[in-house]
């Protein structure tokens, strides 16, 4: 194949990822174990001689060209923040005097491994958990703002998704002028929510607070990993995404995770409105991050569906019910 068509990823090979590891004094025992991900590669590297008591640690590649070294440092920063705090996140090692490192054209990050499951978000006492634990990574978040990260607002998550699919022929011709119509209708109710609201706070998020990102051991509570979307935003922006189910059942959840939050640090209730307006936000963002990534041979493989005519019909459907939800009165705590 030529240079070309080559994805970055593909020179990313086990003897590179060992490589680097050796690049920066940490040789690997052989036991190498590729880890779920799909924006940036992360494995599991067994060492043969710990590093500051870690045995096993996490190597992450970072995508070519998505962020900038500033970009990440911050990110790493702001993890180091956490952990000075006491706030329960996985924070890159100091590593011969830097947590970024570079080689064969990637940057890279070791991290220690930690163990866990996904949380039981039906369970309320693990809510309100989850709630304080947020509060307290909230509470350091608003302690002062990304210098170099971007914020989640309509501009990057909403309309220039919109304008790079609408340019670069990501969706089929017999869907495309339904799929504008409805994506421009939302993102108008979007920003009329965001004028209804008002001036809310924004401070540094971990911005994709999913319960994937989230390690639950019964012992120790949650651990929250994986900041690489971290940028600035409302505080509710970490809260919808731990919501499920039918309206009753979200509400709950939401009352638990308000009243874990608010034992550590008080919520502003407007933001509740911003909820749908965010779900909103993020399934247009979602198409095109998918629409961008096709290249990589990774998402061909895990997204087999996308990109049809039928993905994007359901894409209009979805859009359709979001400006419904928009209508409804906001979930309150």
């Amino acid at each position: 194949m030529p240079d070309s068509l080559r994805h970055p990823y593909d020179s990313l090979t086990p003897d590179v990822v060992m490589d680097a590891l050796s690049s920066v004094g940490l040789y690997g025992d052989g036991r190498l174990l590729a880890l779920g991900s799909y924006e940036n590669r992360v494995y599991q590297v067994h060492l043969e001689d710990a590093f500051e008591g870690h045995d096993i640690v996490v190597a992450k590649f970072y995508r070519p060209s998505r962020w900038s070294d500033a970009q990440v440092e911050e990110e790493h920063a702001f993890a180091a923040e956490l952990v000075q705090a006491e706030v329960p996140a996985v924070a890159p090692l100091v590593v011969q005097g830097a947590t970024l490192h570079r080689h064969a054209g990637f940057s890279f990050s070791v991290s220690p491994r930690r163990g866990g499951r996904r949380p039981e978000l039906d369970d309320f006492e693990v809510l309100e958990w989850i709630g304080r634990f947020l509060a307290r990574l909230h509470i350091t978040g608003a302690a002062k703002p990304f210098a170099t990260r971007p914020a989640l607002d309509v501009q990057s998550f909403g309309e220039e998704p919109r304008d790079w699919l609408l340019t670069h022929d990501g969706i089929p011709l017999e869907v495309e002028g339904e799929w504008s119509k409805r994506c421009n209708e939302a993102l108008a109710a979007v920003r009329a929510a965001f004028s209804t609201v008002g001036d809310v706070r924004s401070i540094r998020l971990h911005g994709d607070c999913h319960p994937g990102n989230i390690l639950w051991t019964p012992d120790e509570g949650p651990h929250f990993v994986d900041l690489d979307d971290a940028r600035m935003g409302p505080a509710v922006q970490d809260m919808w995404m731990l919501l499920s189910g039918e309206r009753p059942q979200r509400q709950n959840q939401l009352g638990a995770l308000v009243d874990g939050y608010e034992q550590m640090r008080e919520f502003d209730r407007r933001e509740l409105a911003l909820i749908e307006p965010l779900r909103t936000l993020r399934l247009i963002h979602y198409s095109a991050w998918l629409a961008r990534r096709w290249d990589d041979p990774a998402f061909p493989a895990a997204f087999p569906w996308f990109g049809t005519a039928d993905y994007w019909r359901g894409q209009v459907h979805m859009l359709e019910e979001q400006l419904e939800a928009m209508e409804e009165p906001p979930l309150v705590a």
